[in-house]
C-alpha cells in the first residue's frame, strides 16, 4: 500500500501541499497524511503517518525536504520505517525518483542528506563569518535587547510586589526573563 505524506510551513502555501497532494494521489497513494507545519515545530500528520504504516507499505514524499529537517532526522525516519519493514519513495530527487527499497536507493538517500546537512553548516560558517566582519567594521550590532532595556521598570514592579507572571504581562516579557533580570538586580 502507498502511503503519502505532505507538508508546507505555512499556511499560505496552500498551492504547495495541494500540488504534493495531487502528486501523490496520481502516483497511487490510498491514504494521504497532510499537514501544515514548520519542519521544526511538532509534525503530528508526519507522526501519525509512521503509526499507519505497516509491513510491505511505502511511504511517499514528493521531495526529501518535506519529509526531514536533517540527515539525523532523516536517518531517524528511515530507521523508524525499516524496523517497520516499510520503504520510502522520494518522487522528486534531484530529478529522479529514489525508493529505498533497493540497497542503492538507501544508499543514495543517505549521501544527498549528508551533503544538503554539509551545504547547511558552510552557508551558516560563511554567515557567521560575514558577521563578524560587518561587527569589525561596525556595520552590525545585532538585535536590540528587549527585556534588558525593562530592567528598571522590572525592578519596581517586583518592588511593589507584583509576581513573576503579573511583571512579565505587564513589561511584554516572558517569565523566564522576568527572573533573570531580578537576579540580575540582586547581582548589583
Amino acid at each position: 500500500m502507498l502511503i503519502g505524506y505532505a507538508r508546507t510551513s505555512t499556511v499560505e502555501q496552500v498551492a504547495g501541499l495541494e500540488a504534493q497532494e495531487v502528486a501523490l494521489a496520481a502516483t497511487g497513494c490510498t491514504k494521504l497524511f497532510a499537514e501544515q507545519a514548520s519542519s521544526v515545530a511538532q509534525r503530528d500528520q508526519l507522526d501519525a503517518a509512521l503509526d499507519w504504516v505497516r509491513e510491505g507499505d511505502t511511504l511517499v514524499v514528493t521531495r526529501l525536504d518535506r519529509l526531514a529537517r536533517s540527515t539525523a532526522d532523516l536517518l531517524g525516519i528511515v530507521a523508524t520505517l525499516e524496523g517497520k519493514r516499510v520503504a520510502l519513495r522520494i518522487l522528486d530527487f534531484g530529478g529522479s525518483e529514489v525508493d529505498t527499497k533497493s540497497p542503492t536507493g538507501r544508499m543514495l538517500l543517505t549521501m544527498f542528506a549528508a551533503v544538503a546537512e554539509f551545504e547547511r553548516a558552510i552557508m551558516l560558517e560563511r554567515q557567521r563569518v560575514g558577521v563578524a566582519r560587518a561587527r569589525a567594521e561596525g556595520k552590525y550590532r545585532g538585535r536590540a535587547p528587549t527585556a534588558r532595556r525593562q530592567i528598571k521598570r522590572v525592578a519596581a514592579l517586583h518592588g511593589e510586589g507584583f509576581g513573576a507572571s503579573a511583571i512579565a504581562a505587564a513589561v511584554g516579557i516572558s517569565r523566564a526573563s522576568v527572573y533573570r533580570l531580578l537576579a540580575e538586580v540582586r547581582a548589583a
